[in-house]
């Protein structure tokens, strides 16, 4: 028999209230409501043409043009997405003290704007740019500024938006931006520019990695909220979680890598039911601070 979202909502209640130093990992399910498209279908298959690869980013100019001219168009979709009702809610059981850290592997900064602030974003943060050359780090809305005013005619380019600000530009645009698109650079040593993120085929910073290992040290239990952990950068938690003993739950429309070894399935929207979970649990919602925030969560 299906389960109503107060059924569902108290289950988890009880889970976090039993764990009160849970550690949540958040996929991009999470902000799907946000107008973000998600990668993966509800069975884990991803959607549309591989991802490029960071190696080949790096050495290759046609993959950066292909990358930047897509990024051009499909950036305005992210700058107008805006934390949603799960966000808010992941913010106010931080407040409430009803949840640890977060672990996040989304790179939208939305965690952030929502008023968390117990946050590693795993992939980085598609709002800063880096300098492959010198190091120098731009805000993103920063470079955007530089592809308009040096490919003006992509300004107007209409397309399905994809995830983390990309979009899908059809072939004949391809084929022109192939020939003609003008490259972004670093303004201090012409170098190579790439959005600050962990792209596919490379890996987490070390740093970034003992940092999240240590807070599935600290924990009590995991909370998967919104991934279907395909990406093993997300389901090695899982798998230290179940060594250590730790309960897991999820919050997932769809299957997981990890159905196996979860405690809770809650086979819900996050949006929906985790403000539920944070009333139950008398966590109050972040009051106003959304609302001073810049869409790159800086005050």
């Amino acid at each position: 028999m299906e389960r109503s979202a107060h059924e569902l909502a108290e289950q988890l209640a009880v889970f976090l209230g039993r764990h009160s130093r849970t550690l949540v990992l958040t996929g991009a399910g999470l902000s799907t409501a946000s107008g973000i498209p998600d990668y993966r279908d509800r069975d884990g298959v991803r959607r549309g043409r591989l991802p490029i690869q960071g190696p080949e980013f790096r050495r290759d100019p046609a993959i950066q043009r292909r990358y930047w001219a897509r990024s051009m168009v499909g950036w305005p979709v992210l700058t107008k997405a805006r934390p949603n009702e799960g966000h808010r809610a992941l913010a106010a059981l931080e407040q409430g003290n009803k949840l640890g850290f977060i672990l996040t592997q989304n790179v939208d900064g939305l965690h952030q704007q929502a008023g968390s602030h117990a946050v590693l974003e795993l992939h980085g943060n598609i709002h800063h740019v880096a300098c492959f050359g010198c190091g120098a780090q731009f805000p993103r809305a920063f470079i955007q500024t530089q592809l308009q005013a040096a490919n003006p005619g992509l300004n107007e380019t209409m397309a399905q938006p994809l995830p983390d600000g990309d979009a899908a530009l059809d072939t004949d645009t391809m084929d022109e931006v192939q020939a003609n698109f003008v490259l972004p650079v670093c303004v201090h040593c012409g170098g190579v520019l790439m959005p600050d993120v962990v792209f596919f085929g490379d890996n987490v910073p070390p740093a970034r990695t003992a940092c999240a290992l240590a807070q599935m040290e600290a924990a009590d239990a995991l909370l998967v909220v919104g991934s279907s952990l395909m990406v093993y950068s997300g389901f090695r938690f899982c798998r230290l979680a179940q060594a250590a003993g730790k309960p897991i739950a999820a919050v997932n429309l769809g299957r997981t890598r990890a159905d196996d070894l979860l405690a809770l399935k809650l086979e819900a929207s996050s949006e929906q039911l985790l403000p539920l979970v944070a009333r139950l649990l008398g966590a109050d919602s972040p009051a106003s601070l959304p609302d001073l925030l810049d869409p790159r969560g800086i005050l």
